[in-house]
């Protein structure tokens, strides 16, 4: 997806004050009881929650927050620590690539990179926070006007949705090719069953808010959409979950690519799942709490790789 600026005034403006929540946007704010609901859930049924001895072993969740302030900071530092990650595996390319997340007090703005710096050293205080008409009110470089046209149709439609990942990612592009959905064929690709669409044409460099339009369409309420010809796309209720599964659906791709070639070349026929089995297993793997919690170690890696630096 080729670059192209979107202007910037740098500033916040009287109608959308950065420091200030009031109680419309508050109320509007992503309530993280869904996951805390789905994490105890987690410890009830799915993992090995106690000891031995019947001592409850502490699980990961979503954190609660004393203040909107908190959570932006949060999000915003698990974004820049997303964009570190995808550094890490290669999903730059260039300019091209974006990732978003909704600011949760101005819950029609979000943040995302600059243009023009590179995945691998993008800190908190280089993300650019930007309105629903494209207009940057904090920061001072210009965006992916791209980035803009989709992530903004798909915040706009998916109110519940707060992240959004988007890169040409190798296997991602390299499947995208064939227009199609993921076979059900491993545990991992059961994170996506029932749950990714496919954008089955190629429009060019999506500068046009309604080809952005038209890609939030065709997700509708699913976690990933494949773009064809053009790469990958997954969102999430938060940026932890939506940027887990962007490196689970480029690894199903590549898994999906490699059992496709040796299907044709040894002439045996690939399993596919059962859709019992399929159904039951994507609540043990694809659900937003989930996502959320097979992130965390990658967060704990660049927090130990970078002693915090994408902090600052």
């Amino acid at each position: 997806m080729a670059p192209s600026a979107v202007s910037t005034n740098g500033h916040a403006t009287a109608d959308h004050p950065i420091t200030e929540p009031s109680k419309a946007h508050a109320k509007d704010t992503f309530n993280s009881s869904t996951l805390a609901s789905e994490s105890e859930s987690n410890r009830r049924h799915g993992g090995m929650g106690r000891t031995k001895d019947g001592r409850s072993l502490k699980v990961r969740s979503y954190p609660e927050f004393n203040s909107l302030e908190e959570e932006r900071l949060y999000r915003k530092q698990h974004l820049a620590a997303a964009y570190r990650v995808f550094a890490d595996r290669g999903f730059d390319e260039g300019v091209a690539g974006h990732i978003s997340v909704r600011d949760p007090i101005l819950t029609d703005h979000f943040w995302l990179n600059p243009l023009s710096k590179h995945f691998s050293q993008i800190c908190v205080s280089d993300l650019i926070l930007v309105d629903e008409e494209g207009q940057v009110v904090v920061g001072d470089e210009p965006i992916n006007a791209a980035a803009f046209a989709i992530h903004s149709e798909i915040h706009k439609a998916r109110p519940n949705i707060h992240a959004a990942c988007h890169a040409h990612s190798v296997y991602g592009k390299a499947f995208s090719v064939f227009g199609r959905e993921l076979d059900m064929m491993t545990q991992d690709s059961l994170r996506f069953y029932k749950n990714h669409a496919v954008y089955p044409q190629f429009g060019g460099v999506v500068f046009d808010r309604e080809e952005g339009r038209r890609i939030a369409e065709h997700l509708g309420d699913g976690k990933a959409i494949i773009l064809q010809n053009h790469g990958l796309l997954t969102v999430g209720e938060t940026i932890d979950a939506a940027a887990f599964w962007f490196l689970s659906l480029d690894k199903t791709c590549q898994a999906q690519l490699l059992v496709d070639a040796a299907e044709q070349g040894s002439g045996h026929k690939k399993t596919l799942i059962p859709e019992e089995e399929a159904e039951y297993s994507y609540q043990q793997v694809g659900t937003p709490a989930k996502g959320w919690l097979a992130f965390q170690p990658y967060y704990d890696e660049q927090l130990a790789k970078t002693g915090g630096s994408f902090l600052k």
